[in-house]
């Protein structure tokens, strides 16, 4: 590889897929036990009492929620932890006077957080052709809104630990704010079945957009627009990608 900054992202692209593999059993496992739990808790159980939601079987109705789900969770928690523990080890140092751009270390960093999304959400999808027929009628848009649902969040926790100051600081985002809104963001439900001021906080809620656009890409329904999905989702990577790039400019967070 020639170019050198491409030489370093995929340096530091590679010692996060490394890192991810080394400890699979943290990485890996715990999001396929936790998913197989909901499966046979929602699917199973109360999904033979729903029987239906949006015109399709309910075990069907909450695979995608539940894959885009592990997907955004894993995503965002791969990279707040791992650059946070550069920051923490001081070794981000390194990489900030090093003569690499912005754009090769933030990244690196997404790619890597990135691919864990899309392992574990591979695992997870595998496990649900275990309790249902997957069929994915349209896989580009089952693709691409997984690929930019990963991104975004895997920007977020660039964010979140870019900020943070104490390991504390990791989980407060992912407890306090994350995990509500992926709850609330149509996993387990449709947004049909809200009053009008609860459907109109649900659209607000930008998870609902990214779970309804892989629930298009898998089932062929949807509760948004697919191009209102789209627009929201590239909005978020453009906004959150300059963030990130000012943040590294100006060194917030990471200069004594």
């Amino acid at each position: 590889m020639s170019n050198p900054n491409l030489t370093a992202l995929a340096t530091i692209a590679r010692r996060e897929i490394m890192r991810i593999l080394r400890i699979w059993t943290q990485t890996l496992i715990p999001p396929a036990i936790t998913m197989t739990l909901y499966f046979l808790i929602f699917g199973k159980l109360i999904g033979a009492q729903v029987r239906e939601m949006d015109g399709v079987r309910y075990m069907d109705f909450i695979v995608p929620g539940l894959v885009m789900m592990s997907v955004i969770q894993n995503s965002y928690g791969n990279i707040s932890s791992s650059f946070f523990g550069a920051k923490f080890g001081r070794h981000v140092e390194e990489l900030l006077v090093s003569p690499m751009p912005n754009w090769v270390i933030l990244g690196g960093y997404v790619a890597g957080a990135v691919l864990r999304g899309l392992m574990v959400g591979v695992i997870v999808l595998g496990i649900a052709m275990c309790f249902t027929r997957v069929e994915m009628p349209h896989p580009l848009v089952t693709l691409t809104s997984v690929l930019l649902g990963a991104t975004i969040f895997s920007l977020a926790g660039f964010v979140n630990a870019v900020y943070a100051k104490k390991f504390d600081d990791i989980a407060i985002v992912p407890t306090f704010i994350l995990t509500p809104l992926t709850y609330l963001g149509g996993v387990f439900y449709s947004v049909k079945l809200l009053p009008g001021w609860a459907e109109a906080a649900t659209h607000a809620n930008p998870i609902f957009y990214m779970v309804n656009a892989f629930r298009y890409g898998l089932l062929g329904v949807s509760d948004v627009p697919l191009w209102v999905a789209y627009g929201l989702m590239l909005g978020f990577v453009a906004a959150l990608s300059a963030l990130g790039l000012w943040l590294l400019k100006r060194g917030v967070g990471l200069r004594s």
